[in-house]
């Protein structure tokens, strides 16, 4: 091959190069190609911790709903307290609460503030915590001489997971759990459960 001919050569090459460089034809699709992915799981994202949030929130109402009911009785039975998981279905609609555990207790505190569980009730039925077991309490309402209805509620909240193959095992499923006290409302006096 000539001389020529081999400048001829990598003067096209150069040129087709440059061409090539300048050439923006296929940007747009390849940035789409690149961020797409990214903007589906943000997406996503959002969505889950909305309904995550949502759940969470009806959560907390439920657990302080049922104490708020309980704490305007002067005394409650085990038939009463056995309605009180379909007040969580009603406020968790149109959520599933399957899976839902509930717990109920009354706590009389002394003259010194120590809390004991007075009664208590759990959703199948059995007593969840002994009469007369110590109970923590935040020191904020640790006061003396009073009586307190404690509730406890937990959810299992399944996540969507459109990404479980990035989920480690066994994270596709949370619990969310809340915890209330309520003072008495319609009484100084403790609240008395006939049957628990």
């Amino acid at each position: 091959m000539a001389i020529g001919q081999k400048e001829l050569i990598a003067k096209l090459c150069a040129t087709s190069l440059r061409r090539f460089a300048r050439d923006e034809r296929g940007i747009g699709a390849i940035e789409f190609a690149i961020l797409f992915p990214v903007l589906v799981m943000l997406y996503l994202g959002a969505f889950e911790l909305t309904i995550a949030l949502s759940v969470e929130k009806r959560a907390s109402r439920s657990a302080g709903s049922i104490a708020d009911i309980l704490t305007q009785q002067p005394s409650v039975s085990k038939a009463m307290l056995a309605t009180m998981p379909s007040v969580a279905s009603a406020i968790f609609a149109p959520y599933e609460t399957k899976g839902l555990t509930l717990k109920i207790s009354g706590i009389q505190l002394d003259a010194s503030s120590n809390a004991t569980v007075a009664w208590s009730w759990a959703q199948d039925g059995s007593k969840p915590y002994s009469t007369g077991s110590t109970v923590t309490l935040p020191t904020n309402i640790a006061q003396p001489s009073t009586f307190l209805v404690r509730t406890e509620l937990a959810v299992p909240y399944q996540l969507i997971s459109f990404g479980s193959d990035f989920l480690p095992a066994g994270s596709s499923q949370i619990t969310i759990g809340r915890e209330y006290f309520y003072r008495p409302r319609t009484t100084d006096k403790s609240i008395s459960c006939t049957d628990c």
